[in-house]
């Protein structure tokens, strides 16, 4: 596709990757030059050609490939923590160049961000920066290649893995997609934007395995594989992530038909129930979700359970924004009303955890919710299970330490703050987080010196974060 996008006054070419036929004879052979290069352990030299043939064609995926694999290559064995520090807080020229450019030439935002990967192939910030300009670009392959390793070094970053999510749709890999957005969402039980994430993942990839995928886009897409025009239409209808309330109620009434003849469907139920969610019908949707616990065998999937508790304070939110903000009464039903909310997240989450045992990211959902409420006692014992499973490890090792730091032990606070550190390699906000509170710990058992040297490890790579350019300062000042 070669149109004109336009973003404020700013222009530049939509492109689309290209194969090795596309490309212009001259920079084939200076493709093919560079992976005789590369597999002569030539590789500065692979490098420049690489990144000539890109310069000239962004869109030409093969050799963005090759030049990735000859930086990894090159930087075998250098992996850097210094180098990744620096990466992760943005402080490289080429990247504000990147930057910059990333607004109105995103081809050559690409071209500054893979210099910095010259250097350092795991730059998580460079890669962010490649992988955007790529989406501009609608070179959706280019962009799941940065992606992707960026998750690889950052694989709890919320963010990234939707982003990667995203960029994996687009590029019709959505079983991978649904993947990711499933362990994330069971990482983030709580983020209601990620549990949809992983729903529409999920629809998408029920989209792909029908062989919907195949076929080029556009409005004859579908028809060409359905039996008539009223289920094309249906289905493309299905794929709208945001649906108005037309197509939504549409939409049920197809799964209302379908249901007659299945009346058992879990997942006609489900849809249905989350369509009603949708258009704010909760009592429809609590009707819908109650056949559905009554159709399933066993214990009920845990999110089915979770769905139900976050419709029953969805419902209670509507109470709430009736509120008249002028009533007397106000504060003290407002009040009212966000503790009962609270109770039915913290009973929810407890039978949860008692239905499903081994669940250990609903221990550490528990354990927050306990946390919140100041018992860190039962918090601790939740935690302390909970960093057995590996996507949470880190979080539940950081939450660990608070406990004890707010039961003031601080000598088993230390700890497990210590071992997070240790595990996160990566210099990202979870990190500047550990170490934040690691000089909190240091700082309450009087060791001056342990808890500025931490406060300045995060100031060297962000002096935004929180308060600890004052803390630095007054150290420096004191002295």
């Amino acid at each position: 596709m070669a149109e004109t996008a336009f973003k404020g006054v700013f222009r530049y070419v939509i492109m689309a990757e290209k194969l090795l036929n596309d490309i212009e004879i001259s920079l084939r052979e200076m493709f093919d030059k560079g992976k005789l290069a590369y597999e002569r352990n030539n590789l500065d030299y692979a490098v420049t050609l690489f990144e000539s043939v890109l310069k000239k064609e962004p869109a030409f995926y093969a050799c963005r490939e090759a030049l990735r694999a000859t930086q990894f290559k090159r930087h075998a064995g250098k992996k850097s923590f210094f180098r990744k520090v620096l990466g992760s807080a943005g402080s490289s020229p080429q990247l504000a160049k990147a930057q910059i450019a990333l607004r109105s030439q995103p081809a050559d935002a690409m071209h500054f961000a893979e210099t910095v990967l010259n250097g350092d192939p795991n730059n998580i910030a460079a890669h962010k920066i490649l992988a955007h300009a790529a989406m501009k670009l609608e070179l959706v392959q280019t962009a799941v290649l940065s992606l992707e390793i960026a998750f690889k070094n950052l694989p709890s970053d919320k963010e990234l893995g939707m982003r990667l999510g995203e960029a994996l749709i687009e590029a019709r890999q959505s079983s991978r997609a649904e993947k990711i957005l499933r362990d994330l969402s069971s990482e983030h039980p709580n983020d209601p934007e990620l549990q949809q994430a992983f729903k529409d993942a999920s629809a998408n990839h029920t989209m792909q395995a029908g062989r919907y995928d195949t076929l080029e886009d556009g409005d004859g897409s579908y028809r060409d594989i359905l039996r008539d025009k009223q289920e094309a239409t249906r289905l493309e209808q299905d794929q709208r992530q945001v649906k108005t309330d037309e197509v939504a109620q549409a939409l049920i009434e197809d799964q209302l038909s379908q249901l007659e003849a299945q009346p058992k469907n879990i997942k006609i139920l489900q849809k249905i129930a989350e369509l009603y969610t949708q258009r704010k019908e909760l009592e429809k949707a609590e009707a819908f979700y109650q056949r559905l616990l009554d159709c399933t065998e066993g214990t009920p999937d845990p999110t089915i359970r979770k769905d139900m508790d976050d419709l029953k304070i969805r419902a209670i939110d509507q109470k709430i924004n009736a509120l008249d903000r002028n009533d007397a009464s106000f504060e003290t039903m407002l009040e009212t009303f966000q503790e009962e909310q609270k109770t039915i997240a913290f009973e929810g989450c407890r039978q949860r955890a008692e239905d499903y045992p081994n669940d250990l990211a609903i221990k550490f959902e528990l354990g927050m919710l306990h946390y919140e409420r100041n018992d860190y006692k039962q918090a601790i014992q939740l935690f302390q299970k909970a960093q057995a499973n590996p996507h949470i490890r880190v979080r539940a090792l950081h939450q660990l330490g608070r406990c004890f730091f707010q039961r003031g032990i601080l000598d088993l606070a230390l700890r497990p703050i210590q071992t997070a550190i240790k595990e996160k390699e990566v210099f990202d906000e979870q990190r500047k987080d550990l170490l934040y509170d690691l000089g909190l710990v240091y700082e309450k058992m009087q060791d001056t010196e342990q808890a500025i040297e931490q406060f300045k490890l995060i100031y060297e790579a962000d002096i935004d974060y929180k308060d600890v350019s004052d803390r630095v300062d007054r150290y420096y000042e004191s002295l």
